[in-house]
């Protein structure tokens, strides 16, 4: 079953973000545009890299109205010496959460039982709760955070013109489309 257009289900966690451990819910998730970024590990070789682009991008991301949250399976602890350590995901400044008892990878369909590590999940979620995309994949191939971005502005926009939908390889000012018999075998 597609997690697309259901409603996050109810969690509750902890994450260190700029100096500070807060809580996480279902709740922060809604009245803004979220996006929920996986990775399987603290202290990885591959994580840092994604955090650090997602920290580049950041400003993007709070322009379009979106908060970013990163989440692993370790604890919201190793999430701050990962961060007092690390240099690129030093950059950050949006949640790192942690997810020691697996219930977020697991709501996400993320969860790696053999590994108890989440694989790299990315969603999109409207101000609602609501996932509007979604994308995983091996833990090998880490993602490009402006796709992200591109994929967040295309869900913002089709919820804000009913009618329209957004053509491959859109971007924001880019014409669109609206459905119609008309267009049928036509493009």
């Amino acid at each position: 079953m597609s997690l697309i257009n259901t409603e996050v289900k109810p969690f509750k966690a902890t994450a260190y973000q700029n100096g500070e451990f807060i809580a996480v819910t279902e709740a922060n998730l809604k009245g803004k545009w979220s996006v929920v970024i996986f990775m399987p590990a603290a202290f990885t070789f591959n994580c840092p890299t994604e955090i650090e682009d997602a920290a580049n991008n950041y400003a993007e991301f709070q322009k379009a109205g979106a908060e970013v949250y990163i989440v692993t399976t370790d604890t919201h602890f190793s999430h701050k010496v990962w961060h007092d350590t690390s240099p690129a995901v030093g950059k950050a400044q949006f949640p790192l959460v942690g997810d020691p008892t697996h219930q977020l990878t697991r709501a996400f369909g993320v969860h790696i039982d053999e590994e108890g590590l989440a694989l790299r999940g990315t969603f999109v979620i409207n101000p609602e709760g609501v996932i509007k995309t979604l994308e995983i994949h091996d833990n090998a191939i880490a993602r490009d955070v402006s796709e992200t971005l591109r994929k967040l502005k295309a869900a913002q926009f089709v919820a804000n013109n009913p009618g329209q939908v957004c053509p491959a390889k859109w971007k924001e000012g880019e014409k669109t489309l609206a459905p119609s018999l008309d267009l049928v075998g036509k493009i």
